[in-house]
């Protein structure tokens, strides 16, 4: 398989660098936090003005007919400015969802996603579904020519902000069946969203749907939401790549510089293995996250969801393995708010549980025989 970036996927990382350089410094970060959104409509604005909200559609759709790996390389950039807007929720999550949606549908709001004038979210955790797909209580039900959808959703990312959900409802069947979940559009002025900050800075909303008018995508709806997630994966396997590259060089310059018996404590063997660790972690991670964008375009949904369940392992592994070190090498000032090392272990533990965690998707795949079956 051929990891060489193209001239044009190169010039895209290049530019959405350059973006966050200019306009994600820490303060700034943390400013944009603060504010009544809880992220930059500026740098919002900047998103659409690149291209970055529009790129994984069709050109017919209003899109710029990008990839899975281009919609990667920028998941990696907001990793490593640990990037606050609804970009996940919206065009990879949401994104996901509008692209296999009806053409009547994409027409409408796949220009008005590109724009920045639509952001989506995708409802589905429940409070008793933990990280199962198919654990859905809310229900959907005929109501004339149409549905309407009743119930509640937790931790629906960005869902303070969303012009419209993306959520799964059940239509027929026990609550933890594999049939009978639909996907369903609704608009946010038929649900009440109870918005919250997550430990990372970011912004997620618990959502009530009472009888809210709704459109269905997918009758058999949960194919489709396994094929989304399985690209959410890649994508956020990207992101904490992107989030671990910028914790091992800050570790390493802070090794660099810290000085403890009158030298710089990057002299220290024992330091330097647990540096070396980290490297390795990273590069693990790495590689994963290129099999995560193959796996995640198999056409064969048990070998895509062994694919997912195995990048989740390794990508949570390293995480951890990063994370713990960059703030154990660092000392005390990684503990503190005002260090942007923390917020990056922040960042990558939020990651991890999205979709479930590498303890989650180990027990899967050893359940499902393993990603290489036994002949």
């Amino acid at each position: 398989m051929d990891f060489d970036l193209t001239e044009d996927q190169s010039l895209l990382a290049d530019s959405v660098r350059k973006m966050f350089a200019d306009g994600y410094g820490f303060e700034q970060r943390k400013a944009y936090i603060k504010s009544a959104e809880g992220w930059s409509t500026a740098m919002w604005a900047q998103y659409a003005e690149l291209g970055l909200l529009g790129l994984p559609f069709a050109e017919a759709d209003g899109g710029f007919g990008g990839g899975l790996t281009d919609t990667c390389l920028i998941a990696e950039q907001m990793g490593k400015a640990l990037a606050l807007e609804p970009w996940f929720s919206t065009v990879v999550l949401g994104g996901g969802f509008l692209r296999r949606a009806s053409a009547e549908m994409r027409r409408e709001l796949v220009p008005q996603v590109a724009a920045g004038e639509c952001k989506l979210a995708f409802a589905q955790v429940e409070r008793q579904s933990r990280y199962d797909l198919f654990d859905v209580a809310t229900t959907a039900k005929r109501e004339g020519a149409g549905w309407v959808i009743t119930g509640r959703k937790g931790m629906v990312l960005h869902g303070d902000s969303a012009d419209r959900f993306f959520v799964t409802a059940r239509h027929a069947g026990g609550q933890r069946d594999h049939g009978g979940i639909g996907v369903f559009m609704v608009e946010a002025k038929h649900a009440t969203a109870r918005g919250f900050r997550t430990v990372d800075g970011g912004r997620a909303a618990e959502v009530e749907f009472d009888k809210a008018p709704a459109i269905l995508l997918a009758e058999d709806g949960l194919p489709m939401v396994e094929a989304v997630v399985a690209e959410a994966i890649a994508a956020l396997a990207f992101e904490a790549v992107g989030c671990m590259d910028i914790a091992h060089a800050m570790t390493l310059d802070y090794m660099k510089t810290r000085q403890q018996f009158g030298k710089p404590i990057s002299s220290f063997q024992a330091l330097q293995h647990r540096a070396a660790d980290m490297l390795v972690a990273l590069e693990q991670a790495r590689s994963m996250s290129f099999f995560a964008v193959q796996a995640a375009s198999d056409n064969d949904a048990n070998e895509r969801r062994a694919g997912a369940s195995a990048v989740k392992v390794q990508i949570g592994r390293s995480a951890r393995l990063v994370g713990q070190q960059s703030i154990q090498l660092h000392g005390g000032i990684a503990m503190t708010m005002e260090y942007a090392c923390g917020h990056y272990f922040k960042r990558l533990t939020m990651n991890d549980s999205l979709f479930g965690d590498a303890d989650h998707h180990i027990k899967a795949l050893a359940d499902d025989g393993g990603l290489v079956k036994a002949a």
